[in-house]
């Protein structure tokens, strides 16, 4: 099996480093709790590693709550773009199919958005290698909010425009394909937090343009999508703020 990390949608981001790391969502306070509250221990102090960091989203969060945390990311674009950022944090190159950390080295593993592109049969050994006994492998996705009616609406054009399906966990979820593919082999908690912000549209279309499915389909395809949407986008919020809505889901596994 061919690595994920390696494939070109996965390696897209290097060329929208800038892109992503400026107009990606966060993660709110909530989620941290979360994952105190299911790990059994506080963030600071911890030893952490968060693995396929980006720009480093999740891994700031993690080190502004006083995590001892270590990135750990494959791509050139994103890792200098994390080192542009975060240049107090240590950066190391490496995916989740191969972690380049010390055996039983970690309290708390942590792959924010990032888990799908691991092959699972390599991942979750590589995981339970690194962590210590009591250790937590945390996985957490930020899911679009279907439920509220122009994201809904938003979803179904980006389907029609690129020829999709509609999927179980279609909204960016990785939980239903996690769980799947860790049955029987991790014993996972399962928490879901709604949290939103609001942005300018110009904002919300880089956004969107920066998940991959739009970096591989060029250029003009993407350009020809987002002018139509920012039509859509003023037709529901006349004053140019958009009100992004997201669902954090959160798993969290204990290495026994």
């Amino acid at each position: 099996m061919t690595p994920a990390s390696s494939t070109p949608r996965a390696l897209s981001f290097d060329a929208a480093a800038a892109q992503y790391a400026a107009n990606r969502p966060s993660y709110p306070v909530a989620l941290l709790d979360a994952i105190e509250e299911e790990a059994g221990r506080p963030l600071s102090g911890a030893r952490v590693a968060d693995v396929g960091a980006g720009t480093g989203i999740g891994t700031a969060l993690l080190h502004a709550r006083g995590a001892r945390v270590v990135a750990v990311e494959p791509g050139d674009g994103m890792a200098e773009q994390f080192r542009r950022d975060l240049p107090d944090v240590p950066i190391v190159r490496g995916d989740g199919n191969h972690l380049p950390l010390a055996t039983a080295s970690l309290d708390l593993l942590t792959y924010a958005q990032s888990w799908h592109w691991t092959d699972p049969d390599r991942a979750i050994p590589e995981a339970l290698r690194v962590l210590r006994p009591g250790g937590a492998l945390a996985l957490w996705w930020n899911a679009a909010a279907l439920d509220v009616p122009w994201i809904d609406a938003q979803t179904a054009r980006v389907e029609r425009h690129f020829g999709l399906d509609r999927v179980v966990g279609g909204n960016g979820d990785g939980t239903h394909g996690a769980l799947a593919a860790s049955a029987g082999r991790l014993d996972f908690a399962h928490r879901r937090v709604r949290w939103s912000r609001r942005v300018l549209v110009d904002t919300h279309l880089a956004n969107i343009g920066s998940h991959s499915l739009f970096l591989v389909h060029g250029r003009e395809s993407t350009d020809a999508f987002l002018d139509g949407e920012r039509r859509h986008l003023l037709a529901v919020f006349p004053d140019g703020v958009v009100e992004e809505t997201y669902d954090v889901g959160l798993l969290l596994a204990i290495r026994p």
